[in-house]
């Protein structure tokens, strides 16, 4: 997969996990289908759904820059394993601050990412 597609894909699985966490669309929609007996349940799913999205952009982006520094991938897959099973051990006490702090990280990474990449090319 070439990374404007792992980009776009990272960033589409963000918004949907984003809007299905923090807005009630889900919610709603699983309301009007009679589902309700399972929204208690839902943020044990799209919460490790929005941290491997958000790998999925850093992935991208390292994959943008022409694979500069040491492969990302191991330190993804800690990060999102790792915030996962700290907002399940808060009971999601956190999980607005703990997911703005995701999207940070993958942010200053971007950033980071683009000033080794105009550097070197400098």
């Amino acid at each position: 997969m070439n990374d404007k597609k792992l980009l776009r894909n990272g960033v589409i699985g963000t918004v949907i996990a984003m809007l299905c966490c923090f807005t009630p669309v889900l919610v709603i929609m699983l309301g009007f289908a009679g589902l309700s007996g399972i929204i208690g349940g839902l943020d044990y799913g799209l919460f490790p759904m929005l941290f491997a999205s958000l790998g999925m952009v850093g992935y991208a982006l390292y994959q943008r820059s022409g694979n500069r520094g040491p492969s990302p991938n191991i330190i993804i897959i800690v990060l999102v394993i790792g915030l996962s099973a700290l907002l399940f051990w808060l009971e999601f006490k956190f999980a607005l601050r703990i997911s703005i702090a995701a999207v940070a990280i993958v942010a200053v990474y971007g950033v980071y990412l683009h000033r080794v990449v105009n550097t070197s090319a400098a």
